[in-house]
């Protein structure tokens, strides 16, 4: 990321120069929070909710680091119950109202207590498995990817982010580092959720990739994921609009 910055400040890109420093020297090359035990399986979300499926597996991981639980929390329950703090249910949402939602609510169901049947639906009452109180959104990384490497370090955690409008050349992604020029970084309309990190070759080689949870079902890219170019120039501007919630 260093060189790679600096080159672009030869050619005029940037106002300043980076250096390694005692802090970046503490960042390890590779991170991957499912060898951890933070990730539920790959879920489908049928319809256009990526934005609460991407939120649910933020504070899926924090309620694991919380209380050593994995448990898979119910995307419906946010879809029907959080239209009040301004989303639009199967319409659309944004993850800061599903996060204001949670912390205001202090509980949040499972899957298995709220299960979700992929059309609108009335709030239920109901007794909800798992508690997800005083929740809060920590930062928004805008565009630096920098913050999204440290903070999944040293938060042990992940983050919700939104990736640019999907290229149609993402639906027929198989492995691979996924890297398409089309793909904008302003225009944001997919949300999915950062697990760790990696690299392909040697460090040097600059074939850098996030590890992304995508909620398109396991038959998609690798078993549900993708390896997104990484320090690239916010490809997909997948630092543009990241947060993760702390529990």
């Amino acid at each position: 990321m260093i060189e790679q910055h600096n080159q672009e400040y030869d050619q005029g890109k940037h106002s300043f120069m980076m250096a390694m420093s005692d802090i970046g020297d503490m960042i390890p090359s590779s991170v991957d929070w499912r060898e951890k035990g933070y990730v539920t399986p790959v879920k489908d979300q049928v319809c256009g909710l990526c934005w609460v499926f991407s939120a649910t597996g933020a504070l899926e991981g924090q309620m694991f680091q919380t209380t050593g639980k994995l448990v898979s929390l119910s995307e419906q329950n946010l879809v029907d119950c959080s239209l009040s703090k301004g989303n639009g249910g199967f319409s659309g949402g944004l993850v800061a109202c599903v996060f204001q939602y949670v912390k205001e609510n202090g509980v949040l169901g499972s899957d298995r207590s709220y299960p979700y049947p992929a059309q609108d639906e009335s709030c239920l009452s109901h007794n909800p498995e798992y508690s997800a109180a005083d929740v809060t959104v920590s930062w928004e990384s805008m565009g630096w990817e920098i913050m999204i490497t440290e903070a999944t370090v040293d938060r042990l955690s992940y983050c919700h982010t939104s990736c640019g409008n999907p290229h149609p050349s993402t639906e027929f992604y198989f492995p691979g580092i996924y890297y398409d020029s089309n793909c904008s970084h302003e225009i944001l309309h997919h949300g999915v959720l950062i697990v760790g990190y990696g690299f392909e070759g040697t460090e040097l080689d600059n074939k850098k990739y996030w590890i992304v949870k995508n909620s398109w079902g396991e038959a998609w890219g690798i078993d549900g994921y993708i390896l997104m170019a990484k320090d690239r120039d916010n490809h997909c501007g997948i630092a543009s609009l990241a947060s993760f919630p702390t529990v």
